[in-house]
């Protein structure tokens, strides 16, 4: 029978803990790739809403800077190059047909009321307009919907002619 020294021994028990710390350390790297790979789905989720919503608001801002509520229309499938590269259609925007949903004849104690060239207090409204987009991605199908209000300042015959339910 040979003589076992108890250094052998101990050789064996060193590979057995080096396994397990192996095994240990594979599952934090593994554990911490699932983590990133997660977290970086969320991040781009996160910015395709925010493209999609300032694509929104881009076509909604543009209609604002035209007399909207004179023939108030809806925006079939406006192209908006939100990352400005040259290629039009990052995002597909449907506006729908501008509503009016309230109308206040304006005060006459507030000076910043009546603004408007020949316009006096008695004829003057605050009309309440509700403006909604449905910004598309086209390439993945997600969309957004924003919903942004504007107040217009009309005199009592627009007010009368394009909010007359109101």
């Amino acid at each position: 029978m040979p003589f076992q020294s108890p250094g052998g021994q101990r050789g064996a028990i060193t590979i057995l803990i080096c396994l397990v710390m192996l095994i240990l350390i594979g599952l934090m790297v593994s554990t911490a790739f699932s983590i990133s790979t997660i977290n970086l789905r969320s991040v781009a989720n996160v910015q395709s809403r925010e493209e999609a919503i300032a694509a929104a608001n881009l076509v909604i801002e543009r209609r604002l800077g035209a007399d909207f509520t004179a023939a108030p229309a809806p925006l079939a499938g406006e192209p908006v190059d939100i990352n400005n590269d040259g290629v039009s259609g990052d995002y597909l925007v449907d506006l729908a047909t501008p509503v009016c949903v309230r109308a206040e004849q304006a005060s006459s104690s507030l000076s910043f009321s009546v603004t408007l060239p020949s316009m006096t207090a008695s004829s003057a409204w605050n009309t309440i307009w509700e403006l909604q987009a449905t910004a598309t991605e086209p390439r993945s199908g997600a969309s957004v919907r924003v919903v942004q209000g504007v107040r217009v300042l009309l005199d009592s015959v627009q007010k009368n002619a394009r909010c007359p339910d109101v």
